[in-house]
């Protein structure tokens, strides 16, 4: 009987033009809608036709380069046309593109374009300087335009096909070393009508809000111009502008973590803007039920709840969310997908048993790139239940009577942080690799419901402990911010389990960690304006003292407290607020000093008495 119930669920045979690239399947709908709008990117605004010889003449120049199938192209550049126009010249060339995040440290960037081997990188001349030093051939996109316009913008012949790579996209690895996975063609195509059947292709509006370098973009900017779309292109002013831009373009579409839902609640008329849209598409992390509260207060469209890991392309199940219960499913599989709740003899479990997550089917990835070993680790052979590979996902979850699937939390350590997959075991390593640490364990806390953050327990060793300071600096070299922890807490020993693990258990069970105020109370605001901040940084941080010369980060920010934070300032002070202005005046002082100026002070008199006032009551 369990048998005959595994073959129903999965029952998702659809067709779907498995022999197509991505560019083709491109061609074909910018020949059907030449005249429509593709893209708009700030003052940008693309036709089909546009985009499709823009990306046709680079494309012929990626050619010329030596750029065929399986050759990986680097892409590191801002949030303009050019990325989008970037993404789909490589793939028109044959190629398969491997995005490089620009904030990303150098010596991360360095480990990806050394992995990866790639020949060519496009970049611009603000990005470059963002670079690692390189022997790739760098196309720099605003110094070469000249020669790039002298190409053809017809269709470029491409020895591709659906078997050929179409992106690698590098995720955390559990050694310290970054792990590039390979995306075939085929695989998107099957994701592509995966989608169509899961939330429907009728055109609209899609705001794109996702970095290129996380999978999810590809539904933003890939399915959506293949089924003709209007893609309005999100810039990199943070989240103040996603309300305003969804009522000036009409946006009738909007994917985000449930991370950044939380964020847009905190500005009013963001939030009130959810209203007009007709789809929410949720992912990247668990969904709370709470959350889906909040959103019906405001949205009555359809909500989806998508989960999937980059290595079986995207968004491997969906659940449209109807009906308000304690939990959210993460649903059912989508076109030509399987899934499997297996236990540890990798045999099924029955209905509503706690088992791992394995995944079959047309969205599972090649592999890993240079790593035979990780992806026989990870994608495997299970006879019994399919002749393909099936690939571990490392997701504990259980079946639901109606077919869909709870998921339940990990089976090992990995974390789930506002969208990004981490492998605590990348951060412990570097840790370990510092002066003075002997041992580190890093774990996610949530001791506020929906501030999660990345804890370090350390040990040190004879030497001493090193500074807070001097072990932030040093992961920050490596590691993006959001994989740098909030807090370090040094221990005399780790806890340990009966067999002489690491209790990890007994970690998230010790009280929250105490964030350290450097002498905060020694110094405290001087004027209106810092007296706001610094309301905001300890209302957001959640601590009782902050002083005007403590660095926000090192107080516990990351992230998500700095959008928190942006909101409060904007709907405090009235104004705009840039994102990296918290990352360039990281201290109380120094944020005062860059915001002030008479028109701030005078509107500082009349708002923020009252709110400083209704805070205080």
């Amino acid at each position: 009987m369990l048998s005959v119930q595994v073959d129903e669920w999965n029952q998702t045979d659809v067709e779907y033009p498995r022999d197509l690239t991505i560019a083709q399947i491109f061609e074909l709908q910018a020949a059907r809608t030449p005249e429509a709008i593709a893209v708009v990117a700030g003052d940008c605004q693309l036709s089909y036709r546009e985009l499709d010889a823009r990306s046709n003449r680079l494309a012929r120049y990626l050619k010329s380069l030596g750029v065929k199938s399986e050759t990986l192209v680097g892409v590191a550049l801002g949030r303009s046309e050019s990325i989008i126009t970037s993404l789909l010249a490589i793939l028109k060339a044959g190629g398969a593109y491997v995005p490089l995040d620009p904030n990303h440290p150098k010596d991360r960037l360095s480990l990806v374009i050394e992995d990866s081997h790639m020949p060519v990188l496009i970049t611009s001349t603000k990005v470059e300087g963002q670079l690692p030093s390189t022997t790739c051939r760098l196309v720099v996109l605003d110094t070469e335009a000249a020669t790039v316009a002298l190409q053809s913008a017809d269709i470029v012949a491409s020895d591709a096909a659906g078997q050929n790579l179409a992106y690698v996209i590098y995720t955390s690895g559990s050694t310290g070393r970054p792990k590039g996975v390979m995306i075939e063609h085929r695989n998107v195509a099957n994701f592509f009508a995966g989608m169509d059947r899961a939330i429907g292709c009728k055109e609209g509006t899609w705001l794109a809000v996702t970095s290129v370098s996380f999978d999810i973009s590809i539904l933003e900017i890939l399915w959506t111009l293949t089924r003709g779309f209007k893609v309005v292109l999100h810039g990199d002013e943070g989240t103040s502008t996603i309300g305003y831009e969804i009522l000036r373009h009409g946006v009738t579409h909007l994917q985000m973590t449930p991370s950044l839902a939380r964020l847009l609640m905190l500005d009013s008329r963001a939030f009130a803007a959810l209203g007009s849209l007709r789809q929410i598409l949720l992912g990247g992390e668990a969904v709370p039920a709470s959350l889906i509260r909040q959103l019906r207060r405001v949205f009555k469209g359809e909500i989806h709840n998508m989960y999937g890991p980059t290595e079986t392309t995207i968004w491997s199940t969906t659940y449209r969310v109807e009906e308000q219960g304690s939990t959210i499913p993460i649903g059912r599989p989508i076109a030509n997908t399987q899934t499997y709740l297996l236990d540890a003899e990798l045999r099924p479990v029955v209905e509503g048993a706690i088992g791992e997550l394995f995944i079959g089917g047309d969205g599972v990835a090649r592999g890993y790139l240079n790593r035979p070993d990780l992806t026989k680790e990870r994608f495997l052979s299970v006879p019994s239940l399919s002749e393909a590979r099936l690939y571990r996902t490392g997701d504990l979850a259980r079946r639901l009577q109606d077919g869909n699937i709870e998921f339940l939390g990990r089976a090992d350590y990995q974390i789930k942080l506002h969208g990004f997959r981490i492998e605590p075991g990348e951060i412990e390593a570097l840790l370990e690799r510092c002066a003075g640490v002997r041992q580190a364990v890093v774990i996610l806390r949530e001791d506020r419901e929906g501030d999660k953050r990345l804890v370090a327990y350390l040990v040190s060793d004879a030497s001493g402990a090193p500074s807070v300071t001097a072990l932030r600096s040093a992961l920050r070299l490596k590691l993006p911010e959001y994989m740098v922890p909030s807090s370090f807490v040094f221990l005399q020993e780790m806890p340990l389990t009966d067999n002489g693990k690491t209790n990890r258990k007994a970690l998230m069970q010790m009280p929250p960690p105490i964030v350290p105020t450097n002498g905060a109370t020694a110094n405290r605001p001087e004027s209106e304006l810092e007296l706001i901040i610094t309301e905001a940084w300890k209302e957001a941080l959640g601590i009782a003292c902050v002083g005007l010369d403590n660095n926000f980060f090192d107080l516990g920010a990351h992230s998500l407290t700095v959008a928190e934070v942006q909101a409060n300032l904007q709907q405090t002070l009235g104004r705009e607020i840039d994102t990296l202005d918290f990352y360039q005046f990281s201290t109380v002082r120094a944020l005062a000093s860059h915001l002030g100026g008479a028109a701030t002070q005078n509107q500082v008199s009349d708002r923020a008495q009252r709110r400083l006032a209704a805070r205080r009551k």
